[in-house]
């Protein structure tokens, strides 16, 4: 009977060739924001106690944007996390410029700083740039199989390898440019799609991505992009310490700078 039954739980999940199984250890990316509300549903990545950064496509549009810290399953309350509004956006520009290169990348301050835990800990900032063929993580709330849409619900972790530069231009649509500001992951035959936008990649213990194009979501042969953040740190180093702490109840408006 008990053999019957194990052949039947394996039928039905044969059943169900598109299934995620791709669940990240629960709490295993301390560094993992979600931010929601205010039109936006994104993933970032804490940087500092008051820092987070994702791509400019996330960048909250209201100070109803709250960032959600140590999360695994956004559906449930785990008794982990700290939801703490957001303060301040701030946008590395030009984003899309005729003579200048694309910048995906926000900085976001939050209202309050976040309380260090062992389900919320900072990721610390490239001090390399990644290389082609280097194995990397991505996190994210969302489907990881194309074409599939999938609620947000527990945090899903892929392994992607850095793909060259040309390589990854060569799959690029008409209307899209290539920047130095990008990295590409991903390929045919490895994990490649995180469906759900400023999805975190990490390398070797340090941020080196936030997923700008899902392209990996649309055709898994083709690799998937992201802010090249070894490209960035003057900038966000500059950007913490121009707008450096504040007493936790002041609200600031929205700021662009370069």
């Amino acid at each position: 009977m008990n053999l019957l039954l194990v052949v039947v739980a394996l039928g039905l999940a044969g059943a169900s060739p598109l299934q995620d199984y791709k669940v990240c250890r629960p709490h295993s990316k301390p560094w993992q924001v979600y931010l929601h509300g205010g039109g936006v549903s994104c993933s970032a990545a804490l940087i500092d106690n008051w820092w987070v950064v994702t791509s400019a496509d996330c960048a909250p549009r209201s100070s109803s944007t709250i960032a959600s810290l140590g999360e695994h399953d956004v559906t449930v309350s785990e008794g982990t996390e700290q939801h703490i509004q957001v303060s301040q956006v701030i946008h590395h520009s030009p984003y899309r410029s005729a003579r200048s290169p694309l910048h995906s990348l926000v900085m976001i301050r939050l209202a309050q700083p976040a309380r260090l835990t062992r389900y919320v800990q900072p990721i610390p900032l490239p001090t390399t740039c990644p290389q082609p063929g280097e194995t990397c993580s991505v996190s994210g709330w969302g489907s990881t199989v194309p074409n599939q849409y999938e609620p947000h619900q527990q945090m899903k972790c892929i392994t992607v390898p850095i793909v060259d530069d040309q390589t990854c231009e060569n799959t690029f649509p008409e209307y899209l440019y290539w920047s130095p500001g990008m990295v590409c992951a991903g390929q045919s035959n490895t994990d490649n799609c995180m469906n759900n936008g400023g999805s975190v990649m990490v390398c070797d213990g340090q941020l080196q991505g936030v997923q700008w194009f899902r392209h990996g979501c649309q055709n898994p042969a083709d690799p998937s992009v992201y802010t090249k953040l070894c490209r960035y740190n003057r900038w966000i180093n500059d950007v913490m310490e121009r707008y450096g702490p504040l007493r936790p109840t002041t609200t600031l408006p929205p700021r662009t700078t370069e």
